[in-house]
């Protein structure tokens, strides 16, 4: 079939294909297809480290009308593997706009394909479930249907890598405190956003950023008042290392908070296991239950791996770390959203309480987690 001229492909693996138009960078860009529900904050998604090794879909078909500013970033560049939007802005309506979306998308090199039936595209994932894909443009859009349907299908799955040395910072790096300061912070870099840190800076700890290839040595270097290990991409099993070292953590008596990757490292450390999601939660409107006061959130997610824990009731974690529960649960399919040991100082959330493009319901996680590592001091001092 010949096509147009400036157009694209979207080929998933199992064959089904969707011809549209190229939008931003030209080429061939191969990932897991995955959707994303928010109506708004695509700058914050596409910054996202956690997207990492995936084509995201907006599901929202209005998108780039506010363009792209240097304020809003979640991190150093566009993480996305590819992008796919239903119908892109014309032009830039927004005051704080430094240049447009698509002009930022080539910038950085990311391949992606407008003027497809995202919706039709979306049910198909809910119904088979995130699968790998490839995005074909410019000279590509034009290869061999076969010879695209292979690239893909030799394209690595989701299931199996890490993906954290991708995104993490190669050395360390500090955020002051702007609160009235606890003391150092030792932040596991995943895949951390700039947002996080400011919300941890706020609340009153010296934020260092550590690369994710770091030992309890290093963290302990730090002197730190206790240990955050922050959202990223990759699947969870694929993280023994990261996990050894949150269990060296643990044992020294740390206080320990963890949100995305890091709720299921904490999962992991705590001795359960992990699974792949069909089609995993991403978007700014995913309802959480917080069992502790019957409160009903709505939150940020990212993740296309969750945590196996009973729902109801207290259990002892295998590798004994005293008892534990599933603090927050998924309304929407009751998967585990949340976990809280009761015997030592650490809890976790697998959404993104800081969600710097809203909602903000989570944000008490923050202090709540404050108020756990001036709790542990006082406990110390008073020794």
């Amino acid at each position: 079939m010949t096509l147009p001229h400036d157009s694209a492909v979207l080929v998933l693996e199992d064959g089904t294909r969707h011809v549209g138009r190229a939008y931003g960078a030209r080429g061939t860009t191969l990932g897991e297809v995955v959707f994303a529900t928010g109506m708004s904050g695509y700058q914050e998604t596409l910054t996202d480290p956690s997207y990492a090794g995936q084509i995201v879909l907006q599901t929202a078909p209005h998108i780039g009308n506010t363009g792209m500013n240097d304020e809003d970033p979640e991190s150093r560049r566009i993480w996305v593997a590819g992008y796919i939007v239903r119908d892109p802005s014309r032009v830039v309506s927004n005051w704080r706009a430094n240049t447009s979306l698509d002009e930022t998308l080539v910038r950085d090199g990311i391949v992606g394909i407008s003027g497809i039936d995202t919706r039709a595209v979306t049910r198909h994932i809910r119904s088979a479930g995130s699968m790998r894909g490839g995005v074909f443009s410019g000279a590509d859009a034009a290869l061999d249907a076969d010879e695209q349907l292979r690239r893909v299908t030799e394209a690595p799955e989701m299931a199996g890598q890490n993906l954290s040395a991708a995104v993490s910072v190669e050395h360390a790096e500090v955020t002051p405190a702007t609160g009235e300061r606890i003391g150092n912070l030792a932040v596991l870099d995943l895949g951390v956003k700039q947002s996080t840190l400011d919300n941890l800076a706020a609340r009153g700890f010296d934020v260092h950023v550590l690369p994710q290839s770091s030992t309890f040595a290093d963290i302990a270097a730090v002197d730190p008042v206790a240990v955050f290990y922050s959202n990223g991409p990759g699947d969870p099993s694929a993280s023994d290392a990261q996990v050894a070292v949150l269990r060296e953590v643990l044992d020294a008596g740390l206080p320990y908070f963890g949100i995305c990757f890091g709720n299921q490292l904490f999962g992991r450390a705590l001795g359960l296991g992990t699974y792949k999601l069909t089609f995993g939660h991403r978007g700014i409107n995913q309802p959480v239950l917080d069992k502790a006061t019957g409160r009903v959130e709505i939150t940020a997610h990212n993740h296309g791996f969750a945590v196996e824990a009973p729902i109801e009731g207290s259990f002892d974690s295998p590798h004994g770390y005293g008892k534990v529960e599933v603090s927050h649960v998924g309304l929407n399919d009751q998967v585990v959203e949340g976990l809280r040991a009761l015997d030592i100082p650490a809890f976790s959330v697998q959404y993104h309480p800081e969600a710097a493009a809203g909602p903000h319901d989570a944000n008490y996680l923050f202090d709540r987690f404050r108020d756990v590592v001036v709790a542990h001091l006082s406990t110390k001092d008073s020794k």
